[in-house]
């Protein structure tokens, strides 16, 4: 996983809410074991009609936002069914920091273990956040995950709350794995204690 320092780049408005999981990644896409290659489906049933032709006017396929990396979106982002797919598609496509006032729990989390910052603010913040990124691919805001910070392009500045461990691993590019294999001297240490003591097992 790639580590998450400082970002700088578009950020594309999106101030629905209660943006499900089911929208950010149809269903019909959920075969995959694959995290590559969703980007394409990322909001799939906004981006296309029905014949798979771009809807002009869906933010993502304008393109002021076609490099966006952080989504400034509406209220309760993530909710819905499960799914490791939605941060997947996210990702592919490019983005690397959602923002808004809430997500649903299981997105958050699986934010982080896929590269992701979601970012929580209070709604005053969002609403400054969510103006600055109308202004398309002029207004740049940065994202500092070390200083805890967003800052529009105007040079507002908004600290945001952060568990320790999850900020440790994405600052580190550690998901689940990653984390084991900060152990792997301790657990060959012990596999070779173990197979020492019990050489029948």
């Amino acid at each position: 996983m790639d580590k998450f320092e400082k970002l700088t780049g578009i950020a594309a408005p999106m101030p629905l809410v209660n943006i499900d999981t089911d929208m950010i990644i149809p269903k019909q896409f959920l075969k995959t074991i694959k995290r590559s290659g969703l980007g394409v489906n990322l909001f799939d049933e906004m981006r296309y009609d029905n014949d798979g032709n771009e809807i002009p006017d869906f933010v993502l396929n304008k393109p002021q936002y076609r490099d966006a990396e952080i989504l400034v979106a509406g209220d309760n982002f993530g909710c819905g069914s499960s799914r490791e797919h939605a941060p997947w598609a996210l990702k592919d496509f490019g983005i690397k920091s959602v923002i808004s006032t809430s997500f649903a729990d299981i997105f958050y989390n699986n934010c982080f273990k896929n590269g992701i910052l979601p970012i929580v603010l209070p709604k005053e913040a969002v609403d400054v956040l969510m103006k600055d990124a109308e202004k398309g691919s002029n207004a740049r805001m940065t994202v500092d995950l070390e200083n805890q910070t967003v800052t529009s392009s105007d040079g507002d500045v908004f600290s945001f709350e952060l568990d320790s461990f999850k900020k440790h691993c994405l600052m580190n590019g550690l998901d689940d794995i990653g984390l084991t294999m900060e152990k792997a001297a301790s657990i060959d240490s012990f596999e070779a204690e173990a197979a020492q003591a019990r050489p029948w097992v």
